[in-house]
């Protein structure tokens, strides 16, 4: 339990929590989980409490506190994941229908006091803020307005479908409010995290601290300045947005898709109807079981949402693979139940992640977050991992945000969800190695430069998984003899035919592996420009000669290993503290990766204990090498990592300006962006554009832009090591070891 001896708000409760962590081992890894919901569970009700303002149509204090206090009620009783931006607002229009319905026309704003259309069944909501008993809505279960709640719903950018299935969410507690803040009372002391009607009175606690806006200087006049957009707002539009692409695309498959399925040899189409089927109960189970138990109804909307997209990608990629390979007779491929499962995956993971994205600073990772589907389909990481990239290229009308989110996932997968102890990689990989080396590291080529394969998920799935470990005996003919291929010289080994998926999945491996070293070592080990080879040496040869060491661990794990060792065999000055301190300013890291390494079976301890007995035992040998007259071949430098995809609606960069962009047109089909600036200008231009006194002002706006360079960090210095590192003694490598004396 921590106490804070001064009252200040749940942010800076939160930045206090963090500044207490300097020693990297004040907060325990339950107690870090347990601070990282309560902040995900105060972004979504600021949110919704900022909405709530915006679109409550009631005037009177009391009823809005009853009407909020029933809202929260109504989420904290019906969800398990009170962090569910979306389904926490439905919620919130399913209870404003209720109180509008039930509202005098005179405390109605005008939009609602169509008394003809909304009939008014008088209520008393007046209530105190110390009681609220009075606040006894019907016992009977409400019955909803449709016209009203459509209404709703187009005010405020939300599916009428969805809303109207949470409906009966918000049913259940409305038959049981007698005594409004009795209850929340109630709930409010299970959790023991926050009293969230403090909104309604503006309490400095859950204020968040305000921020100067940064000054504009040199605009131009008659400058439009886009607001940005709340949350809610931002979550409504990315799923209306979805909703609009795959408004053509139907939950079954298309006729083109029946053609191709009919002209395979063994025809599809029952076992992918039975598939989906099954697959479809599966997920709406388990997003019950995630988010509630009555939102099961939600979950099978989603579902056919990915259904949609499902259908969609499939049949866009089977029209790639017939240009490209001028067959229609796609059999192996429409037969095998993993791509199939694979990229019904993909498509409802961009479903999820539409719903429960990034929208305005709300926290993106919640109970439903990747690799959850993995998990309910029982999909290994590795097989999903080959459809990622083909399924990005076969979508076009993604946004920039899902495909961002879709690589991410393809890191994490890379980094070490691929790795773990069932995953069918490390039996691919020993297959493999009998044949030969595992992929090597990629030739010098020029820096900036994007992956280059002719790889599709056909290839990947049907390339070879499980090489046999002795050759297939080669097919009869009935050539003429002279014709038929001669035998072996005695000396020539056959070879399996080469795994793709291995093969790109280890290009990609390298790239991001060297990424992440290259960001490392640019904060610590600038003075020592020698060194950065010699660590991509010794980490690249640890992937592919050692890759054991991955099996349950993360690629972090082994990177800041191969950093440490390479520093004291040449004889650097760096410290585990100092090199822990710098990783947790780069992105997408976790204290687990450095505070809780896999030892051995079932036994965890720090990164220091695991470089002393099990990354310098395995290793010992190839380290010292390091130090002698004659070490080993460095590795090539891979290509510096670029997203392979690309986005035809994304703006480009005026040369040589900074901040200056130009993006086409979007297509009538699409709705506007999202994309929200804070502090840059937006100009269109079309067919009424006006004089040329605008053209001219964009013109000086670029020539007197500032083309100063982004700050870059400062090579000359590294980061200060923290103060105390407190890893358990046993295993402490031994200049770490001696600095523990000095600890209090």
């Amino acid at each position: 339990i921590f106490v804070c001896p001064l009252m200040c708000s749940v942010k800076q409760f939160l930045g206090l929590l963090k500044k207490m962590d300097v020693n990297l081992d004040t907060i325990s890894t339950k107690v870090n989980s347990a601070v990282t919901r309560l902040e995900k569970k105060y972004d979504v009700s600021r949110a919704l409490y900022q909405r709530f303002e915006k679109c409550v149509g009631i005037s009177g204090k009391e009823i809005l506190r009853s009407c909020w206090t029933m809202f929260l009620l109504a989420k904290g009783g019906a969800l398990q994941m009170e962090d569910d931006l979306v389904i926490s607002f439905h919620l919130m229009v399913c209870v404003l229908e209720f109180f509008i319905r039930r509202c005098p026309p005179s405390l109605l704003q005008p939009l609602y006091r169509k008394t003809d259309s909304f009939p008014s069944t008088t209520a008393s909501f007046r209530t105190s803020r110390r009681n609220q008993s009075k606040a006894k809505p019907r016992q009977a279960p409400p019955e909803v307005d449709v016209q009203l709640l459509e209404t709703l719903c187009k005010e405020n950018d939300c599916s009428v479908e969805e809303v109207h299935t949470t409906f009966s969410l918000f049913t259940l507690v409305a038959c049981q409010a007698t005594d409004l803040s009795k209850q929340y009372e109630e709930l409010y002391f299970k959790s023991r995290d926050f009293d969230s009607r403090l909104f309604l009175d503006n309490d400095e606690t859950l204020l968040t601290p305000k921020v100067e806006p940064t000054p504009r200087k040199n605009l131009p006049e008659d400058v439009v300045l886009i607001p940005p957009q709340t949350p809610v707002r931002a979550a409504m539009n990315s799923i209306a947005q979805l909703r609009v692409d795959l408004i053509t695309s139907g939950d079954q498959p298309s006729s083109n898709l029946a053609v191709y399925f009919k002209n395979c040899t063994v025809d599809p189409t029952e076992e992918v109807l039975q598939r989906v089927e099954s697959l479809g109960l599966l997920f709406s189970q388990r997003f019950g079981q995630a988010v509630g138990p009555r939102c099961v109804g939600l979950g099978k909307q989603r579902f056919t949402l990915g259904i949609r997209l499902y259908y969609r990608v499939m049949e866009s990629m089977l029209k790639s693979e017939e240009k490209r390979l001028s067959v229609q007779n796609f059999s192996k491929l429409l037969n095998d139940s993993t791509f199939h499962t694979s990229l019904l995956a993909c498509a409802l993971e961009v479903v999820m992640a539409t719903y429960g994205g990034d929208n305005g600073g709300v926290p993106v990772e919640t109970d439903l977050c990747f690799p959850w589907i993995l998990d309910v389909f029982q999909l290994t990481a590795f097989d999903f991992y080959k459809v990622i990239e083909s399924f990005i290229k076969a979508e076009p009308s993604l946004s920039k945000d899902i495909v961002k989110h879709l690589e991410r996932c393809e890191h994490l997968i890379m980094e070490t969800i691929a790795w773990r102890e069932d995953s069918p990689l490390f039996e691919l990989l020993k297959r493999t190695r009998e044949e030969g080396p595992v992929e090597q590291a990629e030739p010098p080529a020029t820096l900036n430069q994007p992956l280059q394969h002719n790889h599709t998920a056909a290839d990947l799935y049907l390339s070879p998984v499980r090489p046999s470990s002795r050759t297939l005996p080669a097919p009869e003919s009935t050539a003429p003899p002279s014709s038929q291929p001669s035998a072996p010289a005695p000396h020539q080994t056959p070879r399996h035919p080469k795994s793709n998926s291995l093969s790109l999945f280890y290009k990609k491996l390298y790239r991001l592996a060297y990424m992440r070293l290259k960001m490392l070592y640019t904060q610590l080990l600038t003075s020592h420009p020698e060194l950065e080879p010699i660590m991509w040496t010794l980490f690249q040869h640890t992937l592919q000669n050692e890759y054991e060491l991955m099996r349950d661990r993360h690629l972090d794990q082994l990177m800041m290993s191969a950093m440490y060792a390479i520093c004291k065999v040449k004889n650097v000055d760096l410290r585990f503290k100092t090199i822990v301190t710098a990783y947790k300013n780069m992105p997408n890291t976790n204290q687990e990766t450095f505070k809780h390494v896999l030892i051995r079976e079932g036994q965890y301890d720090s990164i220091i204990v695991f470089y002393n007995l099990v990354f310098m035992q395995k290793l010992k040998t190839n380290i010292l090498q390091y130090a002698s007259p004659r070490p080993p071949t460095l590795s090539p430098i891979p290509h510096i990592p670029r997203s392979p995809y690309k986005f035809p609606n994304s703006p480009l960069r005026v040369p040589g300006s900074n901040n200056v962009y130009i993006s086409p047109m979007k297509s009538p089909t699409r709705m506007s962006p999202v994309m929200t600036p804070r502090t840059r200008i937006l100009v269109s231009i079309g067919e009424s554009f006006g004089t040329s006194d605008k053209f001219q002002k964009i013109n000086a706006m670029v020539n007197s832009s500032d083309r100063s360079l982004k700050r870059s960090l400062d090579m000359s210095s590294a980061p200060k090591p923290l103060k105390r590192l407190r890893f358990d003694v046993e295993g402490q490598d031994e200049d770490d070891a001696e600095s523990e004396k000095d600890k209090p």
